[in-house]
């Protein structure tokens, strides 16, 4: 049996609660009064016979939601083989990004990969280096685990104050999808660790060679070589046909393209763990090694790309939060930039590492609104002011901003990025 906080519903609940939402949507009520042509006349889509089951092999979204994909910042980077686009948050709902709109970061372009000639290899400290073809792959045990991917330069122009208008740019370096995959720790029992060996490095078949060190405790605890994301195989973009996955750590440690893991005694103190992926810090000492992402959220609807339209009346504030050491338990919203806080209403659900789903319902008197969002994980932590963060980061670092973000809306429903703490 279903079990209910608070009042238990019933028919006279149902009732009141109707006649409440009626009353709030009266206006829309008596609109309907008059004789809409959507209603009373047939439109094309009721005369004619739509498109066969094979028109579309492959599904793709209506033609109505064009808008809704990916976009880049060209100003952002030098070129667009080395660059990122990012997640359209405003437009999406629910906790599972879909595949086509899942951000893409590249260092040296997308690696087309045959899959059939394509090899993992593993080597170092070992007690017999081991090679292994996809086929080999697909006979070892597989798991399935929903997780966010978040790269560490999410939110991270926003650092000096605000900077782009919609979440999907300032947020949306990040996707949540079910991945499917080997755990490694069952790769290296094959190829037997050796005593010495505390850390491993991977790198990526593409042409950047891009790769990260990782230590042997996380390697060994839950990172996957994933083949699968939302059920079908990886897309191009996202690393087909084999992918790190290192939950709640930063994403550019979740090698795309992975075709050799060495396992070693030390760091290997690469490229993008010490020139890039760095934290400097106002004393001029960086902070290095700063894998897990703190809990953050963002309210992606009011905001900029997603404007109130419909006047005053209901209005559905949502939004997503996540943390990379747990589940998150509580988000809080307010609608006046902080003096007073509301406890969201949280949906669907919640897995550790993975995004988490909010609502906030209010009634809209069209007065002009400071829309904030704050995260409270399993750990305790609770997503900190961008000013609270200054005082400890400093603005050098452009990695692991995960200050609050606000939102102003004036009286026409318009939202803009504003920074008032």
């Amino acid at each position: 049996m279903e079990h209910y906080k608070g009042m238990k519903p019933s028919r006279r609940n149902f009732l009141t609660g109707a006649a409440a939402v009626g009353g709030a949507l009266a206006g829309t009520r008596l609109a309907a009064q008059t004789a809409d042509p959507l209603i009373v006349n047939a439109q094309p889509w009721r005369q004619d016979l739509g498109a066969g089951v094979d028109a579309m092999p492959y599904g793709v979204p209506s033609k109505f939601e064009a808008d809704v994909i990916r976009r880049d910042v060209p100003w952002l980077t030098a070129d667009a083989v080395s660059s990122v686009n990012f997640t359209p948050l405003h437009a999406l709902d629910g906790i599972i990004t879909p595949n086509g709109v899942c951000f893409e970061r590249h260092h040296g372009g997308v690696a087309v990969i045959d899959p059939s000639e394509h090899r993992l290899m593993i080597n170092g400290l070992v007690e017999k280096e081991l090679v292994f073809t996809m086929e080999d792959l697909m006979r070892f045990p597989r798991e399935n685990h929903v997780y966010f991917l978040e790269c560490a330069a999410n939110s991270g122009m926003e650092w000096a104050g605000a900077q782009l208008n919609g979440c999907q740019f300032t947020h949306g370096m990040i996707h949540n999808v079910q991945y499917t995959g080997v755990p490694l720790r069952l790769l290296l029992e094959e190829a037997g660790v050796k005593t010495a060996g505390t850390w491993i490095m991977v790198e990526g078949a593409d042409a950047a060679g891009m790769n990260r060190s990782i230590p042997m405790e996380k390697a060994l605890d839950d990172c996957l070589i994933a083949f699968k994301m939302n059920g079908e195989a990886l897309r191009p973009e996202q690393g087909y046909p084999l992918r790190l996955v290192v939950p709640g750590w930063e994403g550019n440690m979740w090698i795309k393209w992975i075709r050799r893991i060495e396992v070693g005694d030390a760091p290997w103190m690469a490229r993008e763990e010490t020139s890039k992926y760095t934290d400097l810090l106002a004393n001029g000492v960086a902070r290095r090694f700063t894998w897990e992402m703190d809990a953050k959220s963002v309210i992606t609807s009011p905001s900029p790309q997603a404007p109130i339209t419909h006047g005053k009346g209901p209005l559905v504030i949502t939004g997503v939060a996540w943390s990379g050491r747990g589940t998150i338990p509580q988000v809080d919203v307010t609608t006046d930039g902080g003096m007073n806080w509301h406890q969201a209403r949280m949906s669907g659900p919640s897995f550790d590492k993975s995004m988490h789903r909010f609502y906030y319902e209010m009634d809209w008197d069209g007065s002009p609104l400071l829309l904030q969002s704050r995260a409270h994980d399993s750990t305790g932590y609770v997503q900190p002011t961008k000013d609270a963060l200054r005082k400890i980061r400093g603005e050098n670092s452009i990695y692991h901003n995960n200050g609050i973000q606000t939102w102003a809306i004036d009286a026409d429903g318009k939202a803009e990025n504003v920074e008032i703490s």
